[in-house]
């Protein structure tokens, strides 16, 4: 949930789950926050910037895949589906979706309530005739779906590779929350990046224009808006670095020299060097991303990617779970 602006020199309460996670973030060693809090209303908007740069491949990788894909897509998903789609953004790549297997509602869910509005009103203005419930909402618990929906199929979409920013175990947490959410029988379609060489994911994560930097930078200065932080912005780097042995990309904001600040009237200090881990962006081959999927509730239908193999998309349908034998 947003922090509402700050009228009349009075600021509002801050999020108590974003207090909670950035203060044990800060206290554990070694420091890491939730990569979800980057997305405020300026972190989605620089996200969505982020997706447009010539260093960031897998936005139009899978749009091309999507729109290669969609009469396959229309022809395996039932017909007058619900389309639920997590963590939806800015929602670029649904009217791919919307317009392959023409659903009978639309389900956006996203944490950045005032985001999900504006997405939501530009996309019933698109589609007057098409029925959109915005939820605003954590997608990674199960949730329960908006009656109107409920006789209907459900198709879950989850573009991105936003699964990526999970790591496994906690990964295949939200796949079964997500199969909670939808149903039995429901269909997942989703994106995974794929393994490539280091330097291609490295500039992804940090490109010259600096707009993955201010996303990653943005999370501090959340901090002090929010949370009476006292951090000096100047004290702190973007570093994105490749992690072979666990096949993912991670961003960190590295302190530049000795720094100390507060939180809430909390004293923290980190030495020059250290850093806060704020995100992982883990990489999937084929074979990784189906066994993920299946350990998730999910048996995979279809698979498609790009010719040079950059990027995977992924239906699966949610099937219930047999017994050990």
């Amino acid at each position: 949930m947003l922090k509402p602006e700050i009228e009349d020199g009075q600021a509002s309460l801050a999020d108590p789950q974003f207090r909670a996670d950035v203060l044990a973030g800060l206290e554990r060693r070694p420091r890491a926050l939730p990569a979800r809090w980057f997305y405020d209303h300026r972190g989605s908007q620089l996200f969505e910037q982020i997706t447009e740069l010539p260093e960031y491949y897998p936005t139009r990788t899978e749009t091309a895949i999507l729109q290669r894909v969609a009469p396959e897509l229309a022809r395996l998903v039932p017909a007058d589906a619900a389309l639920v789609e997590f963590g939806s953004g800015s929602s670029t790549k649904t009217p791919l979706v919307i317009d392959a297997v023409k659903p009978s509602a639309y389900v956006p869910i996203d944490i950045s309530g005032d985001f999900l509005r504006e997405s939501s009103r530009a996309l019933s203005a698109a589609y007057p005739d098409l029925f959109v419930l915005p939820f605003e909402a954590d997608f990674t618990r199960a949730l329960t779906l908006p009656n109107t929906i409920a006789a209907a199929p459900k198709l879950g979409f989850f573009p991105g590779s936003t699964i990526g920013n999970l790591i496994p175990h906690a990964a295949v947490d939200l796949l079964r929350a997500m199969r909670g959410s939808l149903g039995l029988g429901a269909h997942l379609l989703i994106g995974m990046d794929r393994i490539k060489d280091a330097d291609v994911l490295t500039r992804a994560y940090d490109d010259a224009a600096g707009v993955t930097a201010a996303f990653n930078m943005n999370l501090l200065e959340r901090i002090n808006r929010e949370l009476d932080g006292t951090v000096p912005l100047d004290a702190f780097t973007h570093r994105a670095r490749w992690n072979d042995d666990r096949a993912r990309i991670e961003m960190h904001l590295e302190a530049l020299r000795d720094v100390a600040f507060e939180v809430e009237g909390r004293p923290f200090a980190i030495e020059a060097g250290a850093t806060i881990h704020t995100e992982n962006s883990h990489k999937y081959g084929p074979r990784d991303a189906r066994i993920l999927l299946r350990a998730g509730g999910w048996t995979p239908v279809a698979e498609w990617t790009d010719p040079d193999g950059l990027f995977g998309v992924y239906l699966a349908e949610a099937q219930a779970e047999r017994p050990a034998p």
